[in-house]
């Protein structure tokens, strides 16, 4: 059992070698679905957490916390969907979420522009001037926003298990390459990975539920114990403590809640 998410450029045929490598494997597909959980799971509009990902740094520096917000939300529902195996997750930046799980496989796969012209000239019937243009815009966003949110260049290919580039082989080949990779002994899951899992899947829960109260929090977690570490004046330190595990109380798959009062920098 494993998970694979796929980070596509845009227009890289991606969406479709998610789709088929899941078929194939009998895997779930998943993707825009994300969105509709998160946006369901915090009464959130759904258009606003698609803005909050794909419009431009300006809009994001624009709501400031509510882009906190609106991360945390996304995050803790793209690892429930994660942690549940058998999953191939293309879209909003699951490969981020996910770097030190070992049977994660991590995929990217890339295009010539050639290519990608060709299919947005095909898909939107845009002329090959205009085609270019909106490549040129799209990829810009996405690497705007990925530094922006977590100071990662999106096309690093340090980030990936393996880069694929489609221009230089068929989707079937891209297909059979990723099945095979996953099968192989190292992306299987173990009782240390699963539980790498968990604990992320937690943190991004408990983020969720105390970022509207505390958007400049950090969250973290080990073995089912949460560790929450905010900035406040050290005379609060009694009462956030309090509000934090308050808001956390309900949780059943928390053993303990820890919490790290720093005092502001000055």
């Amino acid at each position: 059992m494993a998970v694979i998410t796929i980070s596509r450029g845009s227009y890289s045929h991606g969406k479709e070698i998610a789709e088929i490598v899941a078929e194939k494997l009998g895997y779930d597909c998943i993707s825009r679905e994300v969105l509709i959980e998160a946006a369901e799971n915090f009464n959130i509009s759904e258009l606003k957490l698609f803005h909050a990902i794909y419009d431009s740094p300006t809009f994001l520096d624009n709501i400031i916390f509510r882009k906190e917000r609106y991360i945390a939300y996304i995050q803790s529902a793209v690892l429930k969907n994660l942690k549940k195996d058998n999953v191939v997750y293309h879209g909003y930046a699951g490969h981020f979420f996910v770097q030190d799980v070992s049977h994660v496989l991590k995929v990217r796969i890339i295009a010539s522009l050639a290519e990608r012209v060709k299919l947005v000239m095909k898909r939107n019937h845009f002329s090959r001037e205009d085609a270019l243009k909106y490549i040129h815009k799209v990829d810009e966003q996405r690497k705007k926003w990925s530094l922006r949110l977590y100071g990662i260049e999106t096309t690093d290919p340090s980030l990936y298990d393996m880069v694929i580039n489609v221009g230089q082989i068929t989707l079937e080949d891209a297909v059979d390459i990723i099945c095979h990779r996953v099968s192989r002994q190292r992306f299987q899951k173990t009782p240390e990975s699963q539980q790498k899992l968990e604990d992320l899947c937690l943190a991004a829960k408990a983020r969720a539920a105390v970022v509207d109260k505390f958007p400049a929090s950090e969250v973290s977690c080990q073995n089912g114990i949460v560790l929450v570490r905010l900035e406040t004046d050290l005379s609060l330190e009694g009462k956030v403590t309090a509000e934090v595990k308050k808001i956390l109380d309900d949780f059943d798959e928390i053993r303990e809640v820890r919490v790290s009062v720093v005092p502001f920098e000055t």
